[in-house]
């Protein structure tokens, strides 16, 4: 506050709180109340020049030989000497403060009568000398005097009472001539001298307000004051800043200001090297960032300055002020993170990941950098925000997010692209069997179970990757090739890494199509459905039918389900065509004999949706089908989000009165959990565990007997898929199935085959079959290229044996059609078909292959 209390003086260099002292207040009537006690104490401060002015007179009056005076006169004179000394040594301590006014103001009037008496009895005989004296003795006393007529007119009116009563005389009636005068200046002058008062108190008064702001603003901690010497150490600086850096009050002073401020660094920036370039040129300044000196927490200040030089252009220092910049900073800091993290995860965002692998694909020096970019998708997550809710996804995204930073850990970024998606970005040439090892692991740690909420949650991830430069060498080419790749990975079954090849751009773009040919025929009733029988294994009569949905391709021909109905889930089409497989299925059924119920598959998503037993209801309702004769089959996979919208949804459909059935038992993530609670009537054994299930030394018959065992405890059905000789017809029906569906008893057939199926056999059904089980055959998934006539087909292989396989693709293929099938690269078999049903197929290879070395051998181009 020194710097603002230093410029609180008028321009004479009278204190400016002169006033204040006096106690006056703002009113005019209070200040002329206080005038009269002012002007005396500034004559008082005037009166040892006003002493000095007597004297002079004395002096000269003395010398001249008109002089009168005498002893009278002297003792006179001896007396106002006496009280003039007196008015100049009154004490000045603390302790005559309030009394030192009212003595001088009493001691004046009596030393002005005084003086101005002894000087009159000289009037009668030198007042023509006294005149020109007193002239300038006044004038050399208004000069010193700051023009204060209003004091001086007290001691020329004490020098001039006696005259004023010879006025007839000429030096009487030009000393009345002079009071006269002199009256009207001193009221001119006591006017201006009142309106200068005033506005003097009135400056006071706004300084003192401005005082008391400065102060409440240095103690609120917002800002602070400081100043230095020419040195540069510390003159003044605020108490609060003291405070902050733990240090007494004064105990900064002397200091270099340069102390309390951390040096610069690179990282923190140069705003104290660009202040001391400042301090030494003797430049003025403006916020300034500088990072303080102190202990613990990091705290930033803005500091702004400016150089004081006196009048003569010597510099004296500098004078500034400073705030505490920590908040602004730290929420400049917050804004960045979310510029450059996920909010959610904290993981890198999209933003920086896509910097990151823009600076990678650069590289150095002119060449080109490398790279490889993993596009991580997962799998089931829509389910678990369906039926959990969005909390329980978000918190599902965060350990999704802490298990691939373990995972990955210092070997690359990790970011979240954006919903379910996430990417991994390597720097430097990565190894593929090392890439693929590490995209396994990501697989295995996020596949393990998560607990959201009390509930257990399964979901999975599919990894696509792509490298720089080898395909792309632009951010957009890489990412564009590893979601390729990615797609490729749920394409084969999700749950497993791809790398990208260049054929997959075919592959995408087929997809495509793929899908914008389903989407129209699902608009223009392209789809059908085709019903398997399902026959009680002790009566051999129908007891319903499974709907099964196929699609007759305008041009590509019969399309199997395995192809488009990924493509349904990926594109949010599954849900449509189910309600229209739900409402199309109850109008057939309701056209079958009485008792014969119809199968219908629920997704996952469908199952999810809690307007699935609406949708269920409507379809009943609108068919006019008994609810006892629906059945809806749902797999393993609902159960992965075990909780109790799951339970809950169970509780609605059977509340409606369908059947429920537990579809490819002990393929997926078998758990005898949730058969205890789960309402089911049936349980359906998959057709991997019935074919080949009658060869001596297979275990699937034992694996049959266990699960059928389960069922009759429970109280459920048992229906064994997959049925196709008669030795697996006799053998189910040995271990106690007691339904059973399968080629054996008659393929899918369309609504109209099966109203005349009913009308001219009724419900009785003849098993048509080979006797006995072929070779053991391995169920595969494995996509490959088949040729013949110059043309280049595209298949997939569902089972294998060392002789013959099945395959899936081709439709109505004549019989004994010759084919060179590329099992993978460099093993190419000739095969012939053997029989052909829409669009599968049995091929008999002209010699045996070795099923071993095809399991491990890489994949065909077509694959």
């Amino acid at each position: 506050m020194a710097l603002v209390r230093s410029t609180l003086s008028d321009p004479q260099g009278h204190p400016a709180n002169l006033m204040v002292s006096l106690g006056l207040a703002e009113s005019g009537t209070e200040v002329s109340a206080t005038w009269i006690s002012a002007t005396f104490a500034h004559v008082a401060a005037l009166w040892p020049l006003l002493l000095l002015a007597k004297l002079c007179v004395a002096a000269l009056l003395g010398m001249q030989p008109f002089s009168t005076g005498g002893s009278d006169q002297g003792l006179m004179l001896a007396a106002v000497v006496v009280i003039d000394g007196l008015l100049i040594i009154v004490p000045r301590g603390a302790a005559f403060r309030t009394l030192r006014p009212h003595i001088q103001n009493w001691l004046i009037l009596p030393a002005m009568f005084l003086s101005g008496f002894a000087f009159s009895l000289w009037l009668g005989q030198g007042s023509a000398a006294l005149l020109p004296s007193l002239a300038i003795a006044l004038l050399a006393v208004c000069v010193v005097g700051d023009r204060r007529l209003l004091g001086l007119s007290y001691f020329l009116g004490a020098l001039c009472v006696p005259a004023v009563g010879d006025a007839s005389t000429i030096q009487g009636g030009l000393v009345v001539s002079c009071v006269a005068v002199m009256a009207i200046a001193t009221l001119r002058q006591a006017t201006a001298d009142r309106e200068r008062a005033i506005g003097q108190h009135q400056q006071d008064l706004k300084a003192q307000r401005s005082d008391r702001l400065l102060q409440e603003y240095e103690q609120s901690g917002r800002g602070w004051f400081w100043e230095t010497d020419r040195q540069g150490c510390l003159a003044y600086i605020s108490d609060t800043l003291e405070q902050q850096l733990g240090m007494a009050s004064g105990g900064l002073a002397g200091q270099p200001i340069t102390d309390i401020i951390q040096p610069g660094d690179r990282q923190h920036g140069d705003g104290e090297r660009t202040l001391g370039f400042h301090l030494s040129a003797r430049t003025g300044f403006a916020d300034i960032a500088v990072r303080a000196a102190v202990a613990g927490d990091e705290r930033w200040w803005s500091i702004s300055g400016q150089p004081v030089f006196n009048e003569y252009g010597q510099f004296h220092g500098f004078r500034g002020s400073g705030m505490d910049l920590t908040e602004m900073r730290r929420s400049q800091a917050e804004v960045t993170r979310l510029a450059q993290y996920d909010s959610l995860t904290g993981l890198a965002n999209r933003v920086q990941m896509l910097q990151a692998l823009e600076q990678a694909v650069v590289g150095t020096r002119g060449k080109q950098g490398e790279c490889a970019l993993m596009m991580l998708d997962l799998d089931r997550f829509k389910s678990v925000n369906d039926t959990l809710g969005h909390p329980a996804g978000d918190a599902l995204l965060r350990q999704v997010s802490q298990r691939l930073q373990r995972v990955v850990g210092n070997q690359g970024l990790v970011g979240r692209q954006g919903g379910d998606e996430f990417k991994v970005l390597l720097h430097g040439r990565q190894d593929p069997g090392k890439l693929g090892l590490l995209a396994q692991a990501i697989i295995s740690a996020i596949s393990q179970p998560y607990s959201i909420e009390g509930t257990a949650v399964v979901i999975g991830v599919s990894v696509g990757i792509s490298f720089c430069p080898d395909d792309g060498v632009t951010a957009d080419a890489l990412i564009r090739n590893a979601d390729l790749a990615l797609y490729k990975a749920k394409g084969d079954g999700r749950g497993v890494y791809r790398f990208y090849s260049a054929d997959m751009h075919a592959d995408a773009e087929d997809r495509r199509q793929l899908e914008q040919d389903l989407r129209h025929a699902l608009a223009s009733d392209g789809l059908h459905l085709a019903y398997q029988p399902v026959v009680c294994s002790r009566t051999e009569r129908v007891t319903g039918y499974e709907a099964l949905l196929r699609w007759d391709h305008p041009t590509r021909g019969g399309i199997s389900p395995s192809l488009f109905v990924p493509v349904a889930e990926d594109s949010g089409l599954i849900g449509p065509i189910g309600e229209w497989v739900m409402r199309t299925a109850c109008r057939d059924a309701a056209q079958w004999a009485e008792g014969i119920r119809v199968a219908i598959n629920v997704s996952p998503t469908q199952f999810a949706n809690p307007g699935f037993p609406t949708t269920v209801m409507q379809a009943l309702a609108g068919a006019q089908l008994a609810a006892e004769r629906l059945e809806l089959e749902i797999t393993e996979s609902v159960f992965l989000n075990d909780n109790a919208g799951t339970d809950a949804m169970f509780t609605r459909l059977k509340a409606l009165g369908v059947r429920l059935a537990l579809d490819d038992f002990g393929t997926g993530y078998s758990s005898l959990g949730y058969l205890k609670k789960a309402p089911f009537d049936k349980i359906k054994i998959d057709q991997s565990f019935v074919r080949g299930a009658a060869i001596k030394g297979s275990r699937n018959s034992a694996i049959i007997r266990a699960i059928v065992s389960l069922a009759e405890a429970l109280g459920m059905d048992t229906t064994a898929e997959g049925a196709e000789t008669q030795d697996e017809l006799d053998l189910i029906r040995q271990l106690g199935c007691s339904h059973i569906q399968g080629y054996i008893y008659g393929r899918p057939m369309p609504a109209a085959q099966v109203l005349e199926a009913q009308r001219i056999n009724g419900t009785v059904v003849r098993p048509e079959g080979f006797q006995s089980s072929r070779p053991e055959r391995k169920t595969m998934l494995r996509t490959v290229a088949i040729h013949h006539d110059g043309h280049v087909y595209t298949g997939r292989v569902r089972n294998i044996s060392a002789t013959g396989a099945m395959i899936e693709g081709l439709w109505n293929v004549p019989q004994g059609t010759l084919f060179a099938i590329e099992l993978s690269e460099g093993q190419t078999v000739n095969a012939t078909a053997r029989w052909s049903k829409e669009d599968r197929m049995g091929v008999e290879f002209a010699g045996a292959i070795d099923l071993a070395a095809l399991r491990h051998a890489p994949r065909s181009l077509a694959s």
